[in-house]
């Protein structure tokens, strides 16, 4: 599969590798092409070259810049998947709250209705964002999986568990309400509580 990243930062580069090695082909979009600095490990474009040329394209941007460039690319993303990655944050990390009723995820599938919008890794920091820490006693992270479209998200959820995270279905895109605020409570943990970037969510099916 034709994978595009927008953004190749922290968690843009992780997922990048992950796709890499198990088989896909990477394309990065990125704002500035200097920011590649000289990689020759993927193939890298501006943000609309990258959209035009890709099956599934994954959000490794804040979730307000996501919006701003999806805004311009909506032709080019038509009957294509995009992983949602994104969280609704301020700079500081601290929640951008859309209410009960709505999240990015939804926000951005309204954006792109021609589109299929699946939410996915937003509950998994970059730092375990990797095949070696994918493993806790013995169970994969888990990555939970969110969209309206069947095909598309079942696409994603074998993806997720290619690269070595356990995917969980769970249900259509509204859930994405959740699993943001799952991620707040993990960034919460993280960052003002101390707990660290190196911890995931495990669900466990006794």
């Amino acid at each position: 599969m034709k994978i595009g990243i927008l953004g190749f930062g922290s968690v843009g580069q992780k997922l990048a590798k992950l796709f890499a090695d198990a088989g896909h082909e990477v394309s990065i979009g990125l704002r500035n092409n200097a920011d590649a600095q000289n990689n020759s490990a993927y193939r890298f474009g501006s943000f609309a070259e990258v959209a035009a040329n890709v099956d599934a394209l994954a959000l490794a941007i804040p979730y307000k810049a996501s919006l701003d460039a999806l805004n311009n690319l909506a032709s080019a993303l038509e009957d294509k998947i995009i992983i949602d990655n994104t969280n609704p944050l301020n700079d500081d990390w601290s929640p951008l709250l859309l209410g009960q009723e709505n999240s990015a995820g939804e926000t951005i599938q309204a954006a792109l209705p021609k589109s299929h919008v699946v939410k996915a890794f937003n509950t998994i920091f970059a730092d375990v964002m990797q095949k070696e820490a994918h493993s806790r006693n013995g169970q994969n992270i888990t990555a939970f999986i969110a969209g309206n479209n069947d095909e598309a998200k079942n696409t994603v959820m074998e993806l997720a568990q290619a690269v070595g995270f356990s995917p969980l279905d769970t249900g259509d895109i509204s859930s994405s309400r959740y699993l943001e605020a799952m991620a707040h409570l993990n960034i919460r943990i993280a960052v003002p509580l101390g707990g660290g970037t190196n911890a995931a969510f495990l669900y466990h099916q006794a």
